[in-house]
């Protein structure tokens, strides 16, 4: 049976070794967080066509993390998953983008009454 023990994590993020280690199947472990960024992370790992599997899990309720589980085809998964988070800030640059231009163009014309 394979074991898997996570390492010891410095900040947000951590890898869970496994004894047969592969860049293209790898669980990672997000402290801190819950269904948020996790099902916005899988969403976005999921339009990746280099990903084979995304998903999550949350241990328990009462815990502060998620289980973040990554296949990919011949893309590392650290690689999918930066250019998850890359393509997330991305759409949220442009929401507030477009925010900012409504708020602009129903404000102006008030102003000019």
């Amino acid at each position: 049976m394979e074991e898997e023990a996570e390492v010891e994590h410095v900040g947000k993020l951590s890898i869970v070794e496994s004894e047969t280690h592969d860049d293209m199947c790898t669980t990672l472990v997000m402290h801190g967080e819950d269904h948020t960024l996790g099902n916005v992370v899988r969403h976005m790992l999921m339009k990746n066509p280099d990903v084979e599997f995304a998903g999550y899990s949350i241990p328990h309720p009462s815990e502060n993390k998620i289980n973040l589980r990554i296949q990919t085809y011949q893309t590392p998964c650290l690689t999918a998953l930066y250019r998850a988070l890359d393509d997330i800030t991305d759409v949220c640059d442009h929401v507030l983008e477009s925010i900012d231009k409504a708020e602009q163009s129903y404000v102006e014309p008030a102003a000019r009454q």
